[in-house]
């Protein structure tokens, strides 16, 4: 085969400024550190501020660089390994201690969750919606809403749990009495919603994975999670068994 077009495409100069800042980062700056404002890098490394900032998104996107709400932008520790595995089954809130749940609500699902769950769609059929927080060392680094149809927990309504935390614990404790028949999980990029920025101490847009769980039960969909993850501080790791499909 011949040469392509786009290998004669020269490297974008935003790409080449990546990795100097990324040296720099390596052998003038430490953990944590906040950087110098936009003005002062661009005079520093001699470049526009809008190739300037298209390599510190970069940096932000590998994990590199943090930006915080009245901070600015750091410099991020190490990617914690996060095992998002669905190698041991079993359902969520069973013997996890990271996960804190929040709250629990009434919802009607998004149309994408209603199609997993093979909900009728123009009936709008509300959900128990479980929001949870994934905890490392202290810090948020994964916000989840898990879809729970009625029909999944059908005994809940004689548990005394009116809203909030307790509500979700209760959920939890209900959908454990299933028979769990086993998981399917994609992973994609996204773009973090305002909601789960602010859980996640994060700007909107800023770049997460999103990770959406089907957990299956006597041949049917008895719960959906959708899981969002901090794309700067988290490493997903699955194991041994191969057990996930990257969405496209």
């Amino acid at each position: 085969m011949g040469t392509t077009q786009l290998e004669s495409v020269p490297e974008p100069k935003y790409w080449h400024l990546k990795t100097v800042i990324g040296e720099a980062l390596d052998t003038d700056f430490s953990v944590g550190e906040i950087l110098p404002n936009e003005r002062e890098l661009a005079a520093r490394f001699g470049v526009a501020r809008a190739t300037l900032r298209q390599a510190l998104e970069q940096l932000e996107l590998e994990g590199r660089l943090q930006r915080r709400r009245g901070v600015g932008t750091t410099v991020a520790p190490p990617r914690m390994g996060v095992d998002v595995s669905t190698a041991q089954a079993r359902w969520p809130g069973a013997g996890e201690e990271t996960w804190q749940p929040v709250d629990c609500a009434l919802t009607a699902p998004p149309a994408a969750v209603a199609r997993l769950l093979e909900l009728d769609r123009g009936a709008d059929e509300p959900v128990h919606t479980v929001r949870r927080l994934r905890m490392t060392h202290g810090q948020a680094v994964a916000a989840e809403q898990l879809y729970v149809p009625a029909a999944s927990v059908p005994g809940l309504t004689a548990i005394e749990a009116p809203s909030g935390a307790a509500r979700a614990r209760a959920v939890l404790r209900a959908l454990q009495q299933l028979a769990l028949d086993g998981q399917d999980r994609a992973v994609e990029l996204g773009s973090a919603r305002a909601d789960d920025a602010k859980e996640l101490d994060r700007l909107p847009g800023a770049p997460v994975l999103v990770v959406t769980t089907r957990y299956l039960s006597d041949g049917r969909t008895a719960a959906v999670s959708v899981a969002t993850y901090r794309a700067d501080t988290c490493r997903l790791t699955f194991g041994d068994a191969g057990d996930f499909d990257i969405a496209s």
